[in-house]
């Protein structure tokens, strides 16, 4: 595959760096976690248009 075919393509092309898979499953920033589920329970989430 060359550039020019990389260019037309509707969709990107990403690679996910393998060193990232340690990362799964821990909880990296537990204050701003909590901050968001106590904003959640205060506001819940946005209801949908057209529904």
């Amino acid at each position: 595959m060359n550039i020019d075919d990389l260019n037309k393509k509707k969709t990107p092309i990403v690679r996910i760096d393998k060193k990232l898979e340690k990362f799964r499953g821990k909880i990296l920033f537990p204050e701003k976690l909590q901050q968001a589920n106590e904003i959640l329970k205060k506001v819940g989430l946005p209801k949908l248009e057209g529904k």
